[in-house]
């Protein structure tokens, strides 16, 4: 679908929902194409910025604030079977 600039621009909600449930919107001025609206997954297989599974472990939050203490304790024992 094309979206005239101030179009865009009043209805931007719709615009990016319809670019997530529909796929790329073409935004025009002057009658002219100059933008294109993509949901976030299709820009990142385009762009190739996938992250993988290294960096989303990495991008988890900064646990060395925790106060983390072992307990001392033996392990109690447990009979099997």
């Amino acid at each position: 679908m094309r979206w005239q600039l101030q179009e865009a621009k009043q209805k931007f909600s719709q615009l990016v929902r319809t670019a997530h449930d529909s796929g790329p919107q073409v935004v025009t001025r002057h009658g002219h194409d100059v933008a294109v609206v993509v949901a976030i997954d299709d820009y990142r297989r385009m762009s190739g910025r996938v992250p993988d599974f290294k960096d989303f472990l990495l991008s988890g939050p900064d646990l060395s604030e925790l106060d983390i203490k072992r307990s001392k304790e033996t392990a109690r024992i447990v009979e099997l079977g």
